[in-house]
């Protein structure tokens, strides 16, 4: 690890787990596997009652660093414990059950560095869960601004990278879901924009029993962020749920 560098800087990726112990020797060694080697990989545990932990300890590399919760908080507690660890100058994320392709940090940063760019994602792939490819690709539109993140959320968490000397300190809504899309949602609301890298680096975990699988709660989420975090009125926020469910249907149809 060397440090932030201009040309070489430290990226700190930031991962919360929870009970992963099936998955997460894949998002480790899918980090390993990158051709950029100037990382941190801060994994925080939320109190796993499997062997996570054990899983983790397994590695010597001192670029990969284990925090422990004192007591079980949900992601967004992970998450944010995990960037006030972070030194880099940017951040990207990668979930315990997820994985990137070799060159995802590599081409990503130099998209970044070399259009000026403060927030980019790309498009991913999904996977069942046993690793094996579904056969669907998420796509990446060029841009995204608030008023369009807002009616459609199509930013894979795994994809991201932030560059924190331009966008500021980070930190999630402590909600048990979602709370990504809220920390999109507030970076955008800053004037800047999302910027969507045209190529597939990443790889989705689907589980059926996963809190994003459920979609009935996670339309009850979208209404919440609508109503309670982003503060909108009855009227605009029914059209606008509307408008994100359309979104949805299209793209599963």
């Amino acid at each position: 690890m060397l440090g932030n560098t201009n040309n070489n800087p430290l990226i700190s990726i930031v991962t919360p787990a929870y009970n992963s112990e099936a998955y997460i020797k894949d998002a480790i060694d899918s980090v390993l596997k990158q051709t950029y080697v100037n990382w941190e990989m801060i994994i925080v545990d939320d109190c796993s009652k499997d062997k996570t932990v054990e899983m983790v300890r397994q590695y010597s590399d001192p670029r990969i660093k284990l925090v422990q919760l004192s007591k079980n908080s949900g992601p967004a507690v992970a998450r944010n414990t995990a960037m006030e660890n972070a030194r880099g100058r940017y951040l990207a994320f990668l979930d315990s059950d997820d994985q990137w392709l070799p060159e995802k940090l590599e081409k990503q940063l130099l998209h970044m560095q070399e259009n000026d760019i403060a927030f980019s994602f790309t498009k991913y792939m999904k996977v069942d869960e046993d690793g094996k490819d579904i056969g669907t690709i998420v796509e990446a539109p060029d841009t995204l601004s608030y008023k369009r993140l807002l009616k459609d959320n199509v930013i894979g968490c795994l994809t991201v990278m932030v560059d924190k000397e331009k966008v500021g300190n980070l930190k999630m809504e402590n909600i048990r879901t979602r709370q990504d899309w809220v920390l999109w949602l507030t970076i955008l609301k800053k004037g800047f924009q999302a910027h969507g890298l045209q190529e597939v680096l990443a790889k989705y975990r689907e589980r059926p029993n996963s809190v994003s699988s459920n979609k009935l709660k996670m339309a009850k989420q979208n209404w919440k962020v609508y109503r309670e975090i982003e503060g909108f009125g009855l009227v605009k926020s029914i059209i606008i749920f509307i408008i994100h469910l359309f979104h949805k249907a299209k793209r599963i149809l």
